[in-house]
């Protein structure tokens, strides 16, 4: 429960002009994406696909970066590391599926791994109109 000063400071309007530019705001996002998909197919055609391009229209310029990531496959990287006997370089990562379900089958007791489980958490607001 909000404690009485708190609780004054949020107001029916505040709640009501939240909800409404949340609507908006996910409607411009799904304007946005469109246009942004009709941008890219347009450098798709013009320069290629995943190739940078500009164009400018009037007084607007229009460009198109491209950002590549390279992330190595573990388990042929794993593999490719052991015949070089680089062993040194690869880190063991805990199996959560299979930690998960050994628990359920009562291999693993969930005592056996305290202090092992790293717990976060995220705030996160919603307004809803009530009629």
């Amino acid at each position: 429960m909000l404690k009485n000063n708190v609780g004054s400071l949020i107001t029916r309007e505040m709640l009501a002009n939240y909800h409404e530019l949340n609507l908006k705001k996910k409607e411009i996002e799904t304007e946005l994406n469109e246009l942004k998909k009709v941008f890219n197919q347009y450098f798709d055609m013009a320069v290629g696909k995943d190739a940078r391009g500009d164009i400018s229209i009037g007084d607007y310029k229009l460009q198109r970066q491209v950002r590549v990531t390279e992330k190595y496959v573990q388990e042929d990287t794993v593999n490719r590391l052991e015949e070089l006997n680089f062993l040194d370089l690869i880190q063991k990562k805990p199996d959560e599926e299979k930690i998960k379900s050994a628990i359920n089958l009562g291999l693993l007791k969930v005592s056996d791994l305290e202090g092992c489980i790293k717990t976060s958490s995220s705030q996160a607001i919603y307004v809803k109109r009530v009629e």
